[in-house]
């Protein structure tokens, strides 16, 4: 199943940049937004995390800069029996955290440093193990493909309104219209895609660290206070291609589109969830 996903995103951008292509130059043009996708698709598998991590401004921490959250990480990656990923810290603070890489053994946390400065030690656990459920799945590799197509989409939903589709002016202007449906409409499929792709992964990473930390009442709490706060601090660092990423959905700002969808189920389901899970064991 992480293969058809993944494949599917692979897939949908490709065809993007060839339909663009084809309308903006014809043949030629499919050609060179069939190469264009398979650059893109290449790079985005391989250094997908490395773009949600820099444009974030994420700086990677020591054991010796963040003891807690190496304790925490350490002991929660040894119950997962995943290696330990890189740890990274966002000079923001609105709270939040994301993990990105391709698979378990190029994987990165990152974590803001609000969300360092409100987390009691039980509600980081919860963070922590929620994150590394998205590690131990797989998630990552879907969500961080998922978040550099919809960056690349946009981009060139962008660009598209400075070109025309032909040399006459009718066609021109034909080139213009469609230049500015594209800067409106592509990142709105942009985050439909990251929609249908990232609500049911947020349940099943719900459950899987509360199972991992031994109950859900940690990853409560902490969502609790995520959603109070992310409510009133906007974020300042994490950009809206990576916001799927995330545990929670981070603000923006009022007037956002962006607003009007979200890549997250609501929180009071999440938490509605949680509370009737069976409370398992400590291992």
């Amino acid at each position: 199943m992480r293969v058809l996903r993944t494949t599917f995103l692979l897939v949908v951008l490709t065809l993007f940049l060839m339909m663009v292509g084809s309308y903006f130059g014809g043949r030629n043009g499919m050609t060179i937004g069939l190469g264009i996708a398979i650059c893109t698709n290449a790079f985005a598998y391989f250094f997908s995390d490395k773009i949600a991590l820099m444009s974030s401004g994420a700086q990677p921490v020591t054991r010796e800069q963040l003891p807690r959250l190496y304790a925490v990480m350490e002991r929660l990656a040894g119950k997962a029996n995943i290696p330990v990923p890189r740890l990274y810290v966002v000079p923001d603070a609105a709270p939040n955290a994301f993990a990105t890489g391709r698979n378990p053994r190029h994987a990165s946390v990152a974590v803001t440093q609000g969300l360092l400065e409100l987390m009691n030690d039980e509600e980081l656990e919860g963070v922590i193990a929620h994150e590394l459920s998205h590690v131990r799945n797989y998630d990552i590799l879907i969500s961080s493909v998922a978040a550099t197509l919809a960056g690349a989409i946009t981009w060139i939903a962008h660009w598209g309104m400075w070109f025309g589709g032909g040399d006459d002016d009718e066609r021109g202007r034909g080139g213009a219209v469609a230049g500015l449906l594209l800067m409106f409409l592509a990142p709105l499929a942009a985050m439909l895609l990251q929609l249908g792709l990232s609500r049911q992964r947020e349940y099943a990473a719900d459950a899987t660290g509360a199972q991992m930390v031994g109950d859900p009442y940690g990853l409560i709490s902490a969502l609790q206070k995520l959603g109070a706060y992310n409510q009133r601090i906007p974020t300042t660092a994490i950009p809206p291609a990576t916001a799927a990423l995330c545990i929670v959905k981070p603000m923006f700002g009022r007037g956002s589109l962006s607003a009007l969808f979200s890549t997250h189920p609501p929180l009071e389901k999440r938490i509605e969830v949680l509370r009737e899970m069976t409370v398992v064991p400590k291992r």
